[in-house]
């Protein structure tokens, strides 16, 4: 009878532990699945960014009275030279004039082994379809210096509308490649075709998705488009809608096709930590089964003492079993707490993930007017208009592509670039972008600068980001108090640099610093903050190993400094 029962639980107890496990895995893995959306979805944006950056350069270039120029017989030395400044100051690596044959007349490259002077291209497509009329776009490997990139194309046309020739550009695009590698990511970009063009595992490249057709390889082979390189498949397997076999190692895999040229992108992500999580869960379950099977089998000892025998030897037995019952419920109630944290921490990565999604979001949205902007200035500054104000519109459109840069790697920690920065010249940078909102609110200065540098070596673009967070909180806390002054100081001590901020607001209340830095605790009504700006400052503080701290001040309102510690550069 009692080996009966016990096969019995045991049965019981092992399709429990199979069930307790299967369901956790699948939650866990929902939350890791949404995680690895959020990073496909930040790096789609990245790829369509960096494509859509220049898209609209050989448009403008093509009206070029220089190109024109020499497209319709001019010489050609003046525009090699002239492209050649071009190319170095957009950052793009080649900008070159092919005539109506194909053959290229001028190049940014001109006079150096690998110019593209004199080259025959009318075999890219990228040059088949400008020479119609239409914008060539081609990814491929470049037939002169074997360095593969991204190409678009436009025709040249005269006075009466006549193409007389096509002008193009070549970008690089290792630097996405880049990022993924040092992300530790595994993510891969294949063309129409199936065949990967980037790759964060190098081993990847140039190999197909599938099978390819005797058509597609004859057309690969025409362009040219990956010189040499014979086209393998890759060791992959889809295995279900979210997972995918790659390497012999079976991964999360999910894929967008949401990109130019019929593009696809397709990133992998480790099942373990959820493996690992639904293992803990079943874990738990397999202790309070346990937990039941010996309270059920103390209580049948019980019985059949307090029936059997009612000696002290049994009432010892009895309080032993008591002791050890409370040390098994207590340490059941500690794997529920770490159970009830490891859930805690799973909703928090939910919320950043989504806050991931709207940073790539925002970047996409802006990436487009950005580069049209520059496109514009770019323009403008060929054909010498502008005058004055191109200088200070150029640091504008540089200044929001830092912004973008910075939502592109929320995620993760991506290398900042230090250099000595004079804090002055950060706060006057931080005032100017302030201006329209003391203007508007009356707010009044005071601002107390040194007459001599207070050299920091840091990340200015990050500095200004605390100093703009800490400047916009101080405004906000003003709006309905009179009078509104808001005081900015610098300093530096033997040691330590710092500055501070302060307002003749309401103050900080009840809360403390450590309170308000919580990521998504804000005090302004709903819907007029996140709650990020001092979670966000605190950590680009930590980065630079300072230290920030609140308090509110005797006359009324808070005053917030920041503390850096002084170190010696050459």
């Amino acid at each position: 009878m009692r080996g009966s029962f016990l096969s019995v639980f045991l049965v019981v107890m092992l399709a429990c532990s199979g069930a307790a496990f299967w369901g956790a895995y699948g939650y866990f893995k929902g939350g890791e699945l949404q995680q690895a959306g959020a990073r496909l979805s930040l790096y789609r944006s990245t790829v369509d960014a960096e494509l859509e950056r220049f898209s609209h350069l050989p448009f403008v270039l093509a009206r070029d009275t220089f190109v024109i120029e020499t497209a319709t017989g001019g010489d050609p030395r003046r525009l090699n030279a002239r492209l050649a400044t071009f190319a170095e100051r957009a950052g793009i690596d080649a900008i070159y004039l092919m005539d109506e044959q194909g053959i290229t007349r001028s190049a940014s490259n001109a006079g150096r082994p690998d110019s593209f002077v004199g080259q025959d291209y009318s075999f890219r497509p990228y040059f088949q379809a400008a020479i119609k009329g239409q914008q060539g776009q081609f990814y491929g490997v470049g037939v002169t210096t074997g360095v593969p990139g991204y190409f678009f194309a436009n025709a040249v046309r005269d006075d009466t509308g006549a193409i007389r020739g096509v002008i193009a550009i070549k970008i690089d695009l290792s630097d996405l490649q880049r990022s993924w590698q040092e992300a530790g990511e595994r993510v891969l970009l294949a063309n129409a075709d199936g065949v990967v063009l980037l790759a964060s595992v190098q081993d990847w490249r140039y190999r197909s998705l599938s099978d390819l057709t005797v058509a597609q390889l004859s057309r690969i082979a025409e362009a040219r488009q990956f010189g040499t390189q014979a086209i393998t498949p890759l060791d992959w397997q889809p295995e279900s809608a979210d997972t995918a076999t790659i390497d012999g190692q079976t991964l999360l895999h999910l894929q967008t096709r949401d990109l130019p040229n019929q593009w696809s992108l397709h990133y992998f992500a480790s099942d373990a930590q959820a493996i690992t999580r639904a293992w803990l869960v079943t874990g738990v379950v397999l202790f309070i089964a346990g937990t039941i099977l010996i309270s059920v089998q103390f209580q049948r000892a019980r019985r059949i003492g307090a029936a059997l025998r009612r000696s002290e030897r049994e009432e010892a037995e009895l309080r032993a079993a008591n002791e050890r019952l409370a040390v098994e419920i207590e340490e059941r109630r500690s794997a529920e707490r770490r159970l009830q944290r490891t859930q805690d921490e799973l909703e928090r990565a939910g919320r950043l993930a989504v806050l991931g999604q709207l940073a790539a979001s925002v970047t996409h949205e802006l990436g487009q007017p950005i580069a049209a902007m520059r496109n514009h200035l770019a323009a403008a500054e060929l054909q010498g208009q502008g005058g004055t104000m191109l200088p200070r519109l150029q640091g504008l459109v540089d200044r929001m592509e830092g912004i973008t840069r910075q939502l592109k790697f929320f995620a993760r920690k991506g290398k900042q670039e230090f250099e000595q920065v004079d804090l002055r010249d950060a706060i006057h940078a931080v005032l100017e972008l302030m201006r329209p909102s003391v203007d508007t609110q009356e707010v009044t200065l005071d601002i107390t600068l040194p007459d001599h540098p207070v050299m920091l070596h840091s990340n200015r673009l990050r500095i200004e980001q605390v100093m703009t967070n800490l400047m916009r909180n101080a405004v906000d806390a003003m709006v309905d108090c009179d009078p509104r002054v808001l005081s900015v100081a610098l300093g530096q001590d033997n040691d330590a640099v710092w500055f501070t901020v302060g307002d003749t607001g309401h103050g900080l209340g009840d809360r403390d610093l450590r309170e308000l830095a919580e990521p998504f605790v804000t005090t302004r009504e709903s819907g007029q903050g996140m709650g990020l700006g001092l979670a966000i400052s605190s950590a680009i503080v930590d980065d630079h190993g300072g230290r920030i701290s609140a308090q509110n001040r005797d006359s009324g309102g808070a005053i917030f400094r920041v503390t850096f510690p002084k170190q010696e550069h050459a």
